[in-house]
């Protein structure tokens, strides 16, 4: 189907059928993730309240494509995650998330360009690696903003120091002086992979 600016409705009714109201044809959920890969956008009713429900689709669509084994979500970012709902934090995560996809999708393919060139047939490797660095950046950088760790572990690292500061606050500190090290060297190395003709 054409892309439209108008995005595709589809009605999701009570025995669970997925109708799509632009081809006049019942879909499935792999037929939706089709539409998501073609970057045609669609929204998700209920056929019977007319409630928006196009954000437990997409997260049933996630569930589905994990559970064939294409895993994308390492576990511990989905156990991360899950300790942000509810959390003081958890309003700026979806924008954070959405800014990262976003810079991801924008330069992907300049990306594997670059690295089948600087690196050949091991790009992907080096693509992974990084992925593998760039998740644990994010989960270092997460567990600084939670300001109050649980645990013995936790309880025990928050007594003072002699100088008055915690076991906790210079971790954290060390933490984010490497991260902003790190970040720095990515940037770098991007900016050199910009600058290849």
């Amino acid at each position: 189907m054409a892309k439209t600016s108008e995005p595709t409705i589809i009605k999701k009714y009570a025995n669970r059928r997925l109708y799509n109201t632009g081809t006049s044809t019942y879909v499935t959920l792999e037929d939706l993730a089709v539409m998501v890969k073609g970057e045609e956008d669609f929204v998700v009713y209920d056929a019977k309240s007319g409630e928006d429900i196009t954000r437990s689709v997409l997260t049933q669509i996630i569930f589905e494509q994990e559970g064939k084994g294409q895993n994308l979500l390492p576990v511990t970012f989905l156990r991360q995650l899950i300790r942000f709902y509810g959390d003081s934090m958890q309003g700026l995560v979806p924008s954070f998330l959405e800014y990262s996809m976003t810079s991801l999708t924008k330069e992907q393919e300049k990306l594997r360009s670059q690295m089948s060139e600087a690196f050949g047939a091991t790009a992907f490797d080096a693509i992974e690696d990084q992925v593998k660095r760039n998740t644990e950046m994010f989960e270092r950088a997460m567990k600084m903003f939670m300001p109050f760790p649980t645990g013995e572990a936790g309880a025990a690292s928050e007594a003072p120091t002699a100088t008055g500061s915690t076991k906790t606050e210079k971790a954290e500190t060390a933490d984010l002086d490497d991260m902003k090290r790190q970040l720095e060297e990515m940037q770098k190395k991007i900016n050199k992979l910009s600058d290849k003709p």
